[in-house]
């Protein structure tokens, strides 16, 4: 009987230690999982000179890293950038801001350069511009294929951006050396910097996201941003 009680107590000390040693493993993923978040961070990307959507003084900045030329730009701006606008974008709870990337060579140039040109010349419908570009993007198993023309930026500039002199964007797209050209630059240089890996990266006050269409830690960095900044 004294045999059977001590085993029952070993047991149960043992079965105590090991839910205790998963208990402990489970916080340390946790943890890990955390500080790999955190860790990815470089401080918040400046975005001055930047098109930006949004309140300026919202207080959170959320930073989109895209290519006009990548796929899975198109699909986050049809997917997870309306959620965005209308949970936190239009509630003026943060503001949003796109960078060029120049993964895809001369067309995500020339496409950034368009996009820098109408930027400069009708801020007001830079967006819609913006928008249409991705809308223009053919199917994925033909993106690769050349579809970003300077023809083809004059004709979407012409359908979105009314204040846009298209001979002046046509010179934008050819001349090297311009101010545009610099802006582009400049884009490319924080692309570097903050050794963004894909596109679209998209980074939360100065944390990058693993995974951009998680939209569920999307909505978690914003409102533990915004309770941060009551």
């Amino acid at each position: 009987m004294k045999n059977s009680k001590t085993i029952v107590i070993s047991t149960l000390i043992l079965f105590a230690a090991i839910v205790g040693l998963v208990l402990f493993l489970n916080r340390e993923d946790e943890t890990a999982q955390e500080t790999e978040q955190t860790a990815s961070s470089k401080g918040h990307p400046s975005i001055e000179g930047q098109p930006t959507l949004g309140e300026a003084e919202a207080p959170i900045s959320i930073v989109e890293f895209g290519d006009y030329k990548c796929p899975s730009c198109k699909q986050w701006g049809e997917i997870v950038y309306p959620k965005l606008t209308e949970d936190y974008i239009n509630t003026g709870k943060a503001k949003f801001s796109y960078i060029n990337v120049l993964f895809h060579g001369e067309e995500s140039v020339l496409a950034a350069l368009a996009s820098e040109s109408v930027y400069k010349q009708d801020p007001e419908n830079f967006w819609a511009f913006h928008k249409a570009v991705f809308d223009a993007q053919p199917a994925t198993q033909e993106h690769d294929n050349p579809w970003i023309t300077v023809d083809k930026m004059k004709e979407i500039a012409a359908q979105t951006a009314p204040n846009v002199d298209l001979a002046q964007l046509e010179t934008d797209l050819n001349t090297e050396g311009t101010p545009l050209a610099e802006e582009v630059s400049k884009d490319d240089g924080l692309v570097q910097e903050y050794n963004v890996p894909f596109t679209p990266t998209i980074m939360i006050d100065g944390v990058m996201l693993e995974d951009p269409f998680d939209y569920e830690k999307i909505t978690s960095l914003i409102e533990k941003g915004s309770e941060a900044n009551e």
